[in-house]
Parts: structure tokens; C-alpha cells; sequence
């Protein structure tokens, strides 16, 4: 996440509704990606859902006819606002969402809305299992779903215990569901001896496989004993697109995370720690695929920096008396799969195919 100022030379963050040294209101607008006092924006309007429910931010064009942001107009579904624990709960919900958001159209991804695009387009369903049981969290034709009850930490919490996870959290839901989507929208479309496709199935395995099966026997059997050595978290052992989602949710992280420590002066050179050295071939792409040294030495360098980083976040946790805020290994296999993450990402920033 980038850093933000108000014009008085306080400093504002990304879900700001108001300077708190001057006291002006401000908003974000993604098309300029910078967060703006409303009384100088005459050309800005805020978002609906923050004039009635005060719980987005996000601005949009005063002339436009539309009542909310780009964010907001994602939704297709939302809680019962009567309630007020729902209103609650669905604040956390869009503030995970927008951050999501920023993320995509910072890698220059297109996020078209269903009304724009109905096959390419991305829609959430915030829905609660306290009124439907059957709800869970998941993704189907561009429609991310998300259980409203996860916005609730004890709840959250627990089931992070009972699926034994080393992190559990709502951006991680959202990044992990857009992985889904996105393999939806551009891998599943090519065809098998496409190269990209060829790509996918040397790195992640066979996505061919029945996936119904593959979660029981993942839930009955669990996942294999080195599971840490080859995937990023246990899950991802169950299927290759549970691979694909939970490589692409950690590769936002640390995307995001190097952004914001950079923003915060956080660099790697200013830590005296001594870097982490992975083998060159960890940042080799597919060998289906083109790319030069450069690309792969300045990718792998990117992934020595985030463990630099990330220990130093660890040591802080540990200093507060709280659990890693990274509990998490890159080996070489998930460096590799990591590495094709990044060339996807960015082949999608240009527009795709």
C-alpha cells in the first residue's frame, strides 16, 4: 500500500474519511489511486454506500450517473443492513474488498463488473450462514461468494483452528477467491497445448483432475507428509487450482507488503540482516515459456527481499508477544510456482493475450 498525506502534511491512510489534524474530509479515487480532500474535488463525489452506510471511501465522478464506486458496484449481493452486527461485519467485508481491488488494478488488470462484461466480469455475493446454512465462501463464473460470519474474528479463529492453518484472514478469503477467478477467466481458456497452458500443468500438476474427489480424499486422507516442502500452505496440496489460488492470494501479499514497507521507508539494504539465498533456478520461469535472465534474476530478487522483510515483521510480532505475522516458507518449488505467478500477473497488466 502506498503512503498518503493530506495537504495540511498529515498523514492519511487508505480508509480515511477524514483528516483527523484539520479535520477536512478526503476520499480515495482509484482512477488517480491517490486520496483527495473532498471540499477542493468538486469533480469527485463520494460513494453511496458511504454517505448511507459510512462504509466505503472510495470516490467517483460527480457527473456520472452512477451512484456508487467501482468497487461498490461490484456487489451483487449484501447483508441485511437492518442488523446492525451485519453492518458491522460487511464494513470489514468492503474494507478486504477494496484492498483486493487496489491491488488488481495496480498490476493494471482489467476488473470489468458483470453489467459491463457478463462473462469476463467480477461480482461478490456477501451472504451470512446464520440465514442460509449452506452458504461458503467459494467462486462460480466470476462471482466470488464470502461467508459474512468470517468478518467475525472468534469465528474466523476457530475455524482456523479446525482446518489446522497457519493464517486465516478476510484479504486473504478475497485474494485467495480472485485467484479462482482469474484462472477462470484467462488459464481455462486456453487450450491444452497452449503454451501458458502447458506452463500451468509443469508447475501446479494436473488441473484436470476431478476436483470433487481430490478434496475428499485431501479432507479424509489430509495432505501428504512434505507437503510444506512442496506448496504454501496444506490446502494448496488438495488440487492444482487450490495451488494456483493460494500461490496467486501469497503472491498479493507480498506484493502489497514490499509496496507498503517500501512506502515506509522499510528497505532490505537499511536492515543488517544478511539476505537469504535461494538457488538461481527458483526464479526460473516454465520451460514452455520465454524469458530472460534479467526478468528472472530481478524476480528472484524481489522474493529475497520479501524473506528479508518478513523476518523483521516476525521479530516485531514476537516483541508485541503475538504470532508471526508471516508463517511461512518459500522453498524452491514454491519460488518456481511463485515465479510463474509473477509472469501471469504481469502478462494480464498488458492487457492479457
Amino acid at each position: 500500500m502506498r503512503r498518503f498525506f493530506c495537504g495540511c502534511g498529515n498523514t492519511l491512510f487508505f480508509g480515511s474519511v477524514r483528516c483527523l489534524s484539520c479535520r477536512r474530509e478526503v476520499g480515495y479515487d482509484p482512477v488517480s489511486q491517490a486520496l483527495h480532500p473532498l471540499p477542493e474535488a468538486p469533480s469527485l463525489k463520494r460513494c453511496g454506500n458511504g454517505v448511507q452506510h459510512g462504509v466505503c471511501n472510495w470516490l467517483l465522478d460527480s457527473t456520472s450517473k452512477e451512484r456508487l464506486c467501482v468497487a461498490c458496484r461490484m456487489n451483487q449481493i449484501v447483508p441485511d443492513l437492518s442488523r446492525d452486527r451485519n453492518k458491522l461485519l460487511w464494513s470489514r467485508m468492503e474494507s478486504a474488498k477494496r484492498r483486493l481491488i487496489y491491488s488488481l488494478l495496480g498490476l493494471g488488470i482489467p476488473l470489468p463488473n458483470k453489467a459491463e462484461s457478463p462473462v469476463d466480469g467480477l461480482a461478490f455475493e456477501i451472504m451470512s450462514t446464520i440465514l442460509n446454512p449452506s452458504v461458503s465462501t467459494g467462486h462460480l463464473n466470476g462471482i466470488i461468494t464470502v461467508n459474512l460470519e468470517e468478518a467475525d474474528d472468534t469465528y474466523r479463529q476457530i475455524n482456523r483452528q479446525m482446518f489446522g492453518e497457519r493464517s486465516r484472514t478476510l484479504l486473504g478469503h478475497f485474494r485467495h477467491e480472485s485467484g479462482h477467478y482469474l484462472w477462470a477467466r484467462f488459464i481455462s481458456k486456453l487450450p491444452s497445448q497452449d503454451p501458458q497452458r502447458l506452463a500451468f500443468r509443469e508447475t501446479f500438476g494436473q488441473d484436470w483432475r476431478d476436483y470433487g474427489i481430490a478434496l475428499s480424499d485431501y479432507y479424509r486422507l489430509g495432505p501428504p507428509p512434505d507437503w510444506s516442502q512442496r506448496f504454501i500452505s496444506s490446502y494448496s496440496a488438495s488440487h492444482p487450482w487450490e495451488d494456483w489460488a493460494e500461490t496467486w492470494s501469497h503472491y498479493l501479499q507480498m506484493v502489497d507488503g514490499l509496496e507498503t514497507c517500501s512506502a515506509m521507508g522499510i528497505q532490505t539494504q537499511h536492515l543488517n540482516l544478511p539476505l537469504v539465498t535461494l538457488p538461481v533456478h527458483a526464479g526460473f520461469l516454465s520451460t514452455h515459456l520465454k524469458s530472460s535472465l534479467q526478468e528472472d534474476e530481478a524476480f528472484l530478487a524481489m522474493v529475497q527481499r520479501w524473506i528479508c522483510v518478513s523476518t523483521v515483521l516476525n521479530e516485531v510480532a514476537d516483541s508485541f508477544g503475538e504470532a508471526h505475522l508471516y508463517p511461512f516458507v518459500i522453498s524452491v518449488p514454491i519460488a518456481q510456482k511463485l515465479r510463474l505467478v509473477h509472469y501471469f500477473a504481469g502478462l494480464w497488466g498488458r492487457g492479457g493475450r
